[in-house]
């Protein structure tokens, strides 16, 4: 599966800032490619901003449609204000492995509920829209064992299917290829063996 993540490194978040009836909501955009970063991203923000009204917060842990690795949480605002609306938004946008956390310094000017959605909603739309992106490709892991003579046909051919040769560990009768394989492209996995023909011993793959 191929899919837009955050082009950001691991601990790094992308802020962004708006103001609504006197409220500031400082958005706090990351990569989260599982719930131990969108956990550490959100224990910086509210030791950034402790004194901050609220901490609202949305994350997609893997690929878009994601039902498993995700959250939201509203904070202490009405129910259903501002967590849900900001994992809409999220899921809205395409990317997968993205989280960001909302602070809140509430103005004294009350929003309602319906002003709350609309601020929070508008919040992270807002954030996403200069978020730097680059592709995501699900990869798993492949052993394959080959003969000498089979090698250099075997780094031609992957090259083609954008799969990434991790290490090779040569013996004395052949080398183990450890192959960083696009799940994509599971299909195409009989075109090796068809390739190589006599030349491959042994083939490993992860789940």
């Amino acid at each position: 599966m191929r899919y837009a993540i955050p082009d950001l490194a691991s601990g790094e978040h992308r802020y962004h800032e708006i103001e609504i009836e006197k409220s500031r909501f400082i958005i706090w955009t990351a990569f989260i490619p599982d719930i131990a970063s969108f956990d550490a991203l959100l224990a910086q923000a509210r030791a950034a901003h402790p004194n901050a009204s609220h901490h609202c917060t949305a994350y997609i842990a893997g690929a878009p449609g994601e039902q498993n690795a995700i959250g939201f949480s509203d904070d202490g605002e009405p129910g259903g204000t501002a967590g849900r609306p900001m994992y809409q938004a999220l899921e809205g946008s395409g990317l997968g492995q993205v989280g960001c956390v909302v602070i809140r310094y509430f103005g004294g000017t009350k929003l309602g509920t319906g002003g709350l959605v609309r601020a929070y909603t508008q919040a992270v739309v807002q954030a996403l829209e200069g978020l730097p992106r680059r592709p995501f490709i699900e990869r798993r892991m492949l052993r394959i064992r080959i003969d000498f003579a089979g090698e250099a046909i075997a780094r031609e051919w992957l090259a083609t299917q954008d799969a990434l040769i991790e290490s090779a560990d040569y013996e004395a009768d052949g080398v183990t290829l450890s192959i960083a394989w696009p799940r994509e492209r599971d299909s195409d996995l009989s075109a090796l063996t068809s390739r190589l023909k006599g030349q491959l011993t042994r083939l490993d793959s992860s789940a």
